[in-house]
């Protein structure tokens, strides 16, 4: 499956959660309820993964964790902001750089229609 066969899945099951639990909670909600719409549609989903940093041949833990990881092909970070701020966004291409990945999505649910709350995030390696 392309990242964009993935990407469409993932925007569905935001979709889906969004209309039915609407804006307010906090991020763990809307991560538990979007990993059971994407296994539900048989998407391999991983959930806060940590994430090292290789240097020099050394593994440091940094503490970095990813919200979803998909297919290990597609990076989600989860939000209930007011609205992303550019650090959103460095931060989740600093995961692309680090899996090595293409595209990630980042979501705010904190949003009155989910559509103004994702955000495509292009890694060009």
């Amino acid at each position: 499956m392309t990242e964009n066969e993935i990407s469409k899945h993932v925007v569905n099951a935001a979709y889906r959660v969004h209309t039915e639990l609407g804006p307010g909670l906090l991020e763990n909600a809307y991560e538990a309820c979007l990993i059971k719409e994407l296994k539900e549609v048989g998407l391999n989903v991983k959930s806060q993964e940590i994430l090292p940093v290789y240097y020099r041949g050394d593994k440091i833990e940094l503490g970095y964790r990813l919200d979803l990881w998909i297919n290990k092909k597609v990076v989600v970070e989860i939000k209930t902001v007011s609205q992303f701020d550019p650090v959103h966004s460095a931060q989740l291409l600093t995961y692309l750089k680090l899996t090595e990945n293409k595209l990630g999505l980042l979501i705010n649910f904190n949003v009155p229609l989910i559509k103004d709350g994702i955000k495509r995030v292009v890694n060009n390696l």
